[in-house]
């Protein structure tokens, strides 16, 4: 256990991983051996895996006769029990509770956002300077990968810069903070070469940035404001490649899979640079024709 106690870093294990660790603990003592023909991976990852998953308490050791055996802690079965669910939420806050790297990570976030990873690993540095703990770009990109997958920060796919979610939806002033967001893209643009047709992609990852909300938020109050104000928005299409080189970063998301209760994660830059979708049909652009607009936020506009 000394081992697990004075290392400083967080080592570089997956979320899937520690998930998948927990669950073949729980069904009894297992052995390294056993969780590494679990998990098909190599002794050393085993090792790794087991290490990071003891100093958060999702499992403990015990050690019999020549061998340690690990099983799945009450603590990893909340754990487990929140991944099945699908409670993102609850999982983070679990993490957040047992991992001071992850909790200092989204702490300092909540301070410096939106900012890049070399921001937040000098602040960290700083506000942990009297800690045990240390940290480097590697440990920042673990705990990041947590954080975003579990749906508690997002990054701007175009710029990477990170920062908590803070809402699951846009303020009650939607028409006027979107407006905000579309004039200053659109001024980047330069005085000559103003475009009334804007990339949704861009104006998502912009204003979820700024507003700390989630995509599905802006997608949904897109599609509700653009349905109660025709003639004054307009939503256009564009071909599926259109503007994909120019996003850095896919969306890193969870999902449960199999019917053994692991999880498995996906990335895609595809999503990223999706649209949005009304009544069947695929939107890219978004342009604005008058700009006295109506919302009704009480409106249901949603699909049968």
């Amino acid at each position: 256990m000394a081992e697990n106690s004075e290392r400083a870093t967080v080592r570089p294990v997956t979320l899937a991983r520690l998930v998948e660790t927990a669950y073949v603990c729980s069904t009894g003592p297992r052995l390294t051996a056993d969780i590494e023909e679990q998990l098909d991976v190599s002794h050393r990852r085993a090792r790794e895996t087991l290490l990071e998953a003891l100093r958060i308490d999702l499992i403990d050791e015990d050690t019999v006769p020549e061998e340690t055996e690990y099983e799945t802690t009450h603590v990893g079965e909340e754990f487990l029990s929140a991944v099945r669910a699908e409670d993102w939420s609850t999982v983070s806050d679990i993490l957040a509770t047992r991992s001071p790297h992850y909790s200092a990570f989204l702490d300092v976030l909540d301070t410096v956002a939106p900012t890049n990873l070399q921001d937040i690993l000098t602040e960290l540095e700083e506000v942990e300077e009297h800690t045990p703990r240390s940290y480097n770009q590697t440990s920042v990109e673990v705990v990041g990968d947590w954080a975003e997958r579990l749906g508690a920060i997002q990054r701007n796919a175009f710029t990477g810069s990170y920062y908590p979610v803070e809402s699951d939806r846009v303020p009650i002033n939607f028409p006027y903070t979107l407006l905000a967001v579309y004039d200053d893209l659109e001024e980047t643009a330069g005085v000559s070469l103003r475009q009334r047709y804007l990339a949704i992609p861009e104006l998502r990852e912009v204003f979820c940035e700024r507003h700390h909300c989630r995509r599905d938020g802006f997608d949904q109050a897109l599609c509700q404001l653009a349905s109660q104000n025709v003639g004054r928005l307009e939503l256009s299409g564009a071909p599926m490649d259109t503007g994909a080189k120019d996003a850095k970063l896919g969306i890193k998301e969870i999902a449960l899979g199999g019917d053994d209760g692991l999880i498995s994660t996906t990335q895609s830059t595809e999503k990223v640079m999706a649209g949005v979708e009304q009544f069947g049909k695929q939107y890219y652009y978004l342009a604005v024709h008058d700009r006295d607009l109506s919302y009704d936020t009480t409106e249901d506009t949603s699909e049968p």
